[in-house]
């Protein structure tokens, strides 16, 4: 399968307008729902229809991969724990599949690159690429033909996802040290230096964050003579988890099907894609606010407002399926309230003309 995307498709105009118009109908002052209303109105867009339809199948897709720049010392768990917690996602436990289950989301875990010996079931493994990546400090994460494998895997695990009746996608990660390649992307995509990306992960000290800056500042050095080329980018300094997931949402988009975008591996992925695919990223919606501060970065080149901003730092899609229920809220608000005609309510009577209070911000009934 080609590297090159397709020309994407923006979400539906004339639908937008429809919804932006059909708020203005419902039985509340206009905007007093606030961002709800544009969320709805995004949904709409992105459907193609108004009233929009409640999802029906929310789904995850976890991207589980490990990276050979933890053997630098750049996190405070070994790269083993990436294979357990696999195993952990497949029986239920962890965070992700708590919260899919709160917000009415399937999750599928697929290994990448995980570097294993366990054995996992075909179905997680089908699209695996190798077993870790290069240590991307002094070598390339992957090979052109596993770039091009990675690619093209997360392409068929979007199609998959849609063909099989996915209405909004989330891309999870598990990949212990994968803030660093993310870091490293980020940094080269937006022109930052090693020190306003390098988080603390899954909560490093000191001596590991002094470790992780310069892991990265090696690698930004070998990024930056790819970084106008996103997939000798991911090739360089990602790896086979990240260039499927960045394919994954670039996919999406060709699907015209929306996605809620979680942390700052994901935001890399999303940089990546929004490369590989000009346009994708209006069918992208940011769910959170991650602590790590290269994710402020990722949302300002992508001119992506969070839904929640809550410190989280967990990754694995949780902060896409915490935004998921206020998504699917404004999605049903905009398509099962009442219309003042409907309710019989008087416009002229009741429906008067918002306040503004002392701050500037939009007041309710008055």
């Amino acid at each position: 399968m080609s590297t090159e995307f397709p020309h994407i498709p923006t979400p539906d105009a004339a639908t937008h307008r429809a919804a932006e118009a059909r708020h203005l109908e419902l039985t509340k002052p206009p905007g007093s729902l606030g961002r709800l209303e544009e969320l709805g109105v995004w949904v709409s867009a992105c459907q193609g229809q108004c009233p929009p339809r409640p999802f029906a199948r929310p789904r995850v897709v976890l991207f589980a991969g490990d990276h050979g720049i933890t053997a630098q010392g750049v996190s405070a768990f070994p790269a083993e724990v990436t294979g357990q917690m696999v195993a952990n996602f497949l029986a239920g436990g962890a965070a992700v599949n708590v919260m899919a289950s709160v917000a009415g989301a399937t999750v599928r875990v697929v290994d990448l690159g995980v570097d294993t010996d366990a054995e996992l079931p075909e179905h997680v493994t089908a699209h695996k690429i190798r077993r870790s990546s290069g240590s991307i400090d002094r070598e390339d994460a992957l090979t052109d033909a596993e770039v091009d494998a990675a690619i093209a895997a997360g392409r068929a695990l979007a199609d998959e996802e849609v063909d099989g009746g996915a209405d909004l996608l989330i891309a999870g990660e598990m990949g212990i040290g994968n803030t660093t390649p993310a870091a490293v992307l980020i940094a080269a995509l937006s022109g930052s230096e090693p020190v306003a990306v390098v988080g603390r992960g899954t909560g490093i000290d000191d001596q590991t964050w002094m470790r992780k800056a310069t892991a990265v500042r090696d690698a930004l050095r070998r990024a930056r003579r790819v970084s106008a080329h996103p997939v000798a980018l991911l090739r360089t300094a990602g790896s086979a988890d990240i260039a499927a997931m960045a394919a994954f949402l670039a996919q999406a988009a060709v699907r015209k099907t929306p996605v809620l975008l979680d942390g700052v591996v994901v935001g890399a992925a999303a940089l990546v894609a929004e490369e590989l695919a000009p346009g994708a990223s209006e069918w992208w919606r940011a769910a959170h606010k991650s602590v790590e501060p290269a994710h402020a970065l990722v949302l300002e080149q992508l001119n992506l407002t969070p839904i929640l901003d809550l410190d989280l730092r967990l990754g694995e899609g949780t902060g896409a399926l915490a935004a998921l229920p206020l998504l699917s809220m404004a999605t049903r608000v905009l398509g099962e309230m009442s219309t003042f005609a409907d309710a019989g309510v008087s416009e002229g009577e009741v429906r008067l003309p918002a306040t503004v209070d002392v701050n500037g911000r939009n007041g309710g009934w008055r």
